[in-house]
C-alpha cells in the first residue's frame, strides 16, 4: 500500500513589522562536516561525528559568520551502563545498539530483528526566496533502510523539521515508532517546561513544571489533537525566563491525529525532545519502495521571553501556515444561531435572527446544527446531508438570498466525519463506521466515527460537501467533530495494514479539505471539535479559524484565550458574545464585559439577539462599529500580554498593528477588593519617540489621561484606569500622530 505524504505547503518567507530581522540561511562547512542553520535570532548546528553519526551541536542564540566549531565528536561513555550512544546528543537515533533513551525510530524486520543503526550517507541543500531547505539522508548500517531528514528555516526564527522513512529492502518492514524530529538542549539542571492542558470547557490551561530526570510525555491517543493536551511546548530556565525576558526554546507539531512529544531529561541533565506520531497502538508496514512521511515539527528560540516566543509563532502562522498567507483575510463578525435555537431551526426563525444581526452590524450569518436530514435531536440524522423539507420547505435559497440582501454572507454547520446509527447512511453502509467487529462499540453524543481512512468514505464526504457548496451560495463551513475515537478498527484491509488508520485517516482529512478549497477558492472553513479539540498547525493549513472552547463564559474565556495565545495567533481565535447566565458557570456578566473579552479575538455573537433590549442593541451596535476600527490590529498585530488573568482579579493585554500606526489596550477587572484601584498599566511595543493620540472606548474610565502621549510615556509612565466594582472593562486605542 503506498505511503501517505503529509501535505507540505511552504509559502513565502516570513516578514515582520519593525526593524529588519536577520534572514534565514543554511551554511555548510565541508572540512568539518558541520551545518549551521540560522533564522531570526536562532542558530541550530548539526555535524557528522567521528562515528559517522549525525549529532546535534548547538541550539540557541544566533551565531554570526561561518561556524568556528570543530567537527562533531561523539561523547565518551559514562560507564559500562551508559555507553557513548547514551551520552551523545544524536540528531535522529533509531532503536538499536543498546540505545536506552527515547528513540526517534523503531522498526521490526520480517526475521524478528528490531535493531537499526543510522549512519550519515549524504545531503543536499536548496536555497531560495521561500527559505533555505536541507535534506540529510541516513542509512542503516546493514539494511537498505533510509531516513531522510528535512530542515527548512524561516525568518524571523522558525525551523521546520520532518522525516521520511524509505524501505529499499526486498521485504515488508514494520515501522513501530516514527518521530518527526529529536531536539537536544544543552545540559542544565534549571529547565522548566510550559505546556497547555485541560478538558472540554476548560481548555488551554497553561502549566509550568520544573524538569527533573525522567520523561514528561505530552500526547493524545484520541485520534485527534484533543482538549486534554495540545502539541505545543516551551522550555525556559527557572528564575531567568519570564513573559518579557530570558531564553525560550519552543515548538509545536503540525498534526491533527494522535501525537506524542516526549521531553526527557537524561542522567546527564540533557534535555531531549522527541515529537511525532504517537507510539501507542501504532504500526505502519512499508513494502519495498514505499515511504512514510512524518508530520512537521516547528521549533524556535528567543532570548526575549515567552511573549516574544508567542509573537514569533503568531507571525509565522499568519504569513506561512494559514490559507491566504502571507495576507490572510481578516475574520468577519459572525452571528451563529446555535444558542438561540439549538435544533429548533426553521426558515422563519433564522430569518428573524438574520434581520436583527444585520441591524447590529454583523457580517456573516451561520445556521448551526439541525438543518439537515431528520435532525430534531442529536439522536438522528448525522450522515444524511440533505435539507430538511419540514424546516426549510423551499430549501436554503430563500434564507441565503435574504441574508445577502441584508449585506451579510452565509455559512452553515456540518459534521462530516460522524454518523448516527439512526440515519439512512448508516442503514446503507454500517461498515463505514469505525469499530472492532464482534466487539462492543462506544457511542458518544449518540454518534459513531466514520472511518475516513477508507477511500470510499473520503469520496462520499468530499462529494456531499462539494454538492452542498456548489448548489448554495455558501461562504463558510463550521466543520465540527464532536467525539474521540474509541474502537479504531479497520477490518476491510489485511491485518498488518489496519493500524495505518492513524495516519491515513488524517491524510484523507487533509486531502478532502485541500480539494474542497481548490474547487471553491472563496470558501472559508472553521475547525471546531466540541471547542478546542482539534487545533494544531496541521489543520490550520486548511482552515481559516478555530473554535477554542464551547465555554463562552467571559470570565473563563479570559484564561482560556490567554492560554490559547501562547501557541496560536488571536487572528484565528473565534470568540462569541453569548447570553447570561452562562450555561456552564451560571454567571451573570454585563454585556460590555462580554463584548470586550470577545473583541480580543475574532468577534462573533451567539446570543438570542431577538430578545435584546433597545439599550443592549444600541450598545452592541456601538461596540461592533468600534471593533471594526481595530480588527486588523487585533487579528494581525503583535500581542503583548501585560497582566495575566490566572489567579488575578485584573488583567490587561495590548495589540500593536503590523505597521505600528495603531495599538489597542484592553483592561479587565472581574472583582474589586478593599477599594484597591486598578494597577498602572504600561504599554509595550510602541515607538518611544512617536506621538500617539489616546482614544478611550469609555472616556469616563480614562479620566485624567492626556489626549496625546509619546510612546515612551505610555510605556514608562503608563496609564491609570478607573475600573471599579465587578466585571468592569475598557479598551483604549493609540493612534500614531504624524508630526509636522
Amino acid at each position: 500500500m503506498p505511503g501517505r505524504k503529509v501535505c507540505l505547503v511552504l509559502l513565502a518567507a516570513l516578514v515582520t513589522s519593525g526593524a529588519a530581522l536577520p534572514q534565514s540561511a543554511i551554511r555548510y562547512d565541508a572540512a568539518s562536516r558541520v551545518w549551521q542553520l540560522s533564522a531570526g535570532e536562532m542558530t541550530y548546528e548539526i555535524g557528522v561525528n567521528d562515528q559517522n553519526g549525525l549529532q546535534t551541536m548547538y541550539w540557541g542564540p544566533r551565531l554570526e559568520g561561518p561556524s568556528t566549531l570543530a567537527s562533531a565528536k561523539s561523547y565518551p561513555e559514562a560507564a559500562s551502563f551508559d555507553a557513548s550512544l547514551s551520552t551523545t546528543p544524536l540528531e535522529y537515533a533509531a532503536w538499536g545498539d543498546g540505545l536506552p533513551t527515547q528513540p526517534a525510530l523503531k522498526i521490526s524486520f520480517p526475521d524478528g530483528n528490531r535493531s537499526l543503526i543510522l549512519d550519515y550517507l549524504d545531503s543536499k541543500q536548496t536555497d531560495g526566496p521561500n527559505g533555505d531547505r536541507l535534506e540529510i539522508t541516513l542509512r542503516d548500517r546493514l539494511a537498505e533502510v533510509y531516513v531522510h531528514l528535512f530542515y527548512k528555516v524561516y525568518a524571523p526564527g522558525i525551523l521546520a523539521r520532518w522525516s521520511q522513512i524509505e524501505n529499499r529492502t526486498k521485504a515488508v518492514i514494520t515501522v513501530e515508532q516514527a518521530a518527526s524530529a529529536t531536539l537536544n538542549l544543552p545540559p542544565s539542571t534549571s529547565y522548566e517546561l510550559s505546556s497547555l492542558s485541560g478538558r472540554w470547557g476548560a481548555e488551554w490551561q497553561l502549566q509550568t513544571v520544573a524538569l527533573v530526570p525522567g520523561h514528561n510525555v505530552l500526547e493524545s491517543r484520541r485520534g485527534s489533537t484533543s482538549h486534554q493536551s495540545n502539541p505545543w511546548l516551551a522550555i525556559g530556565r527557572t528564575g531567568e525566563t519570564t513573559e518579557t525576558a530570558g531564553p525560550v526554546w519552543f515548538g509545536e507539531l503540525g498534526w491533527s491525529g494522535s501525537w506524542q512529544i516526549d521531553v526527557e531529561q537524561t542522567f546527564s541533565h540533557r534535555i531531549k525532545i522527541t515529537g511525532g506520531y504517537n507510539t501507542f497502538d501504532f504500526s505502519y508496514p512499508l513494502a519495498p519502495g514505499q515511504l512514510l512521511n512524518t508530520p512537521i515539527f516547528y521549533v524556535g528560540y528567543t532570548s526575549k521571553g515567552h511573549g516574544e516566543a508567542s509573537r514569533i509563532l503568531h507571525h509565522f502562522q499568519q504569513q506561512q501556515i494559514l490559507p491566504g498567507a502571507p495576507r490572510p483575510k481578516p475574520r468577519p463578525i459572525i452571528y451563529n444561531s446555535w444558542e438561540a435555537t439549538e435544533f429548533n431551526v426553521d426558515e422563519a426563525g433564522q430569518l428573524a435572527l438574520a434581520e436583527k444581526a444585520a441591524s447590529l452590524g454583523v457580517e456573516r450569518m451561520v445556521i448551526d446544527d439541525g438543518w439537515f436530514g431528520q435532525r430534531a435531536t442529536d439522536h438522528a440524522g448525522l450522515g444524511d446531508w440533505y435539507v430538511n423539507q419540514t424546516k426549510f420547505p423551499n430549501g436554503l435559497k430563500p434564507v441565503i438570498d435574504r441574508v445577502h440582501q441584508l449585506g451579510m454572507d452565509f455559512g452553515i454547520w456540518v459534521e462530516p466525519e460522524m454518523i448516527n446509527p439512526d440515519s439512512d447512511l448508516y442503514r446503507k453502509h454500517p461498515d463505514w463506521a469505525m469499530s472492532f467487529p464482534g466487539r462492543p462499540r462506544t457511542e458518544a453524543r449518540n454518534q459513531l466515527v466514520l472511518n475516513l481512512a477508507r477511500d470510499d468514505v473520503k469520496q462520499f464526504i468530499l462529494s456531499f460537501l462539494d454538492k452542498l457548496v456548489s448548489e448554495n451560495d455558501i461562504a463558510f463551513l463550521k466543520w465540527d467533530y464532536n467525539r474521540n475515537w474509541s474502537e479504531p478498527g479497520w477490518d476491510a484491509v489485511p491485518l498488518p495494514e489496519q493500524k495505518e488508520i492513524y495516519v491515513r485517516y488524517i491524510d484523507n482529512l487533509y486531502n478532502v479539505l485541500a480539494e474542497l478549497r481548490k474547487r471553491h477558492p472563496k470558501l472559508e472553513i472553521e475547525s471546531c471539535s466540541g471547542g478546542g479539540g482539534r487545533v494544531d498547525l496541521g489543520i490550520l493549513r486548511y482552515t481559516d479559524e478555530v473554535w477554542p472552547s464551547d465555554n463562552t463564559d467571559a470570565l473563563d474565556r479570559l484564561s482560556i484565550q490567554d492560554g490559547f495565545s501562547h501557541a496560536y495567533t488571536p487572528g484565528v481565535m473565534v470568540a462569541w458574545v453569548t447570553d447570561v447566565p452562562n450555561f456552564l458557570d451560571r454567571r451573570n456578566i454585563p454585556l460590555q464585559f462580554r463584548f470586550t473579552v470577545a473583541m480580543t479575538g475574532a468577534l462573533g455573537i451567539g446570543s438570542d439577539v431577538t430578545k435584546w433590549t433597545a439599550d443592549e442593541s444600541s450598545l452592541a451596535t456601538r461596540l461592533l462599529a468600534f471593533y471594526k476600527t481595530i480588527r486588523s490590529t487585533v487579528q494581525q498585530g503583535a500581542l503583548y500580554r501585560l497582566v495575566a488573568p490566572e489567579a488575578n482579579e485584573q488583567s490587561a493585554l495590548e495589540y500593536v498593528a503590523e505597521d505600528g500606526h495603531q495599538a489597542v489596550l484592553f483592561a479587565f477587572l472581574h472583582s474589586q477588593h478593599y477599594g484597591e484601584p486598578f494597577q498602572t498599566v504600561r504599554a509595550k511595543g510602541l515607538e518611544p519617540a512617536a506621538l500617539y493620540k489616546v482614544n478611550p472606548l469609555d472616556p469616563a474610565k480614562a479620566t485624567g489621561l492626556p489626549q496625546q502621549m509619546t510612546g515612551s510615556e505610555l510605556m514608562g509612565l503608563g496609564l491609570s484606569l478607573h475600573l471599579i466594582g465587578d466585571y468592569d472593562s475598557t479598551a483604549i486605542v493609540f493612534e500614531k500622530v504624524e508630526r509636522k
